[in-house]
């Protein structure tokens, strides 16, 4: 059996927690947008992502605001074996209408790759998918 499948799970460990890691992914300046959401990103020692969000009460409702989370952690459940490992991303969301988990993990994949193509052609390390997303 040489297939390899993949977990699509999203654990307690791959939550970005607490002011302080926020801080350390803001500070780090690495910032892309797509469309109403804009990622930060900072490279971690971890053999996984970390995700944090960050949805203003100007997004909306709590129940909005809900909804729009739980699409956001959806898209990176099912996305993050696309993505490059090793980092922490905190996803910032402005106002918009309601998206598709799909157009949320196009969104996402997008700015994603930005940020690491960034960071690669700055000489930074760190661990890939063998298949990348151009």
């Amino acid at each position: 059996m040489a297939e390899h499948t993949h977990r699509f799970l999203f654990r307690h460990r791959q939550r970005l927690h607490g002011n302080r890691a926020f801080a350390a992914v803001f500070d780090a300046k690495l910032r892309k947008t797509a469309g109403p959401v804009t990622l930060c990103g900072k490279p971690n020692d971890l053999d996984y992502c970390r995700l944090g969000l960050s949805v203003p009460k100007r997004v909306g409702s709590a129940v909005t605001r809900g909804r729009i989370k739980r699409r956001l952690r959806e898209a990176f459940r099912l996305s993050q074996h696309d993505w490059p490992v090793g980092y922490d991303i905190v996803i910032v969301v402005r106002p918009h209408k309601l998206q598709p988990v799909a157009e949320y993990q196009r969104l996402l994949g997008s700015a994603w790759m930005r940020i690491h193509d960034m960071l690669e052609s700055n000489g930074h390390d760190s661990d890939t998918p063998s298949e990348q997303a151009p």
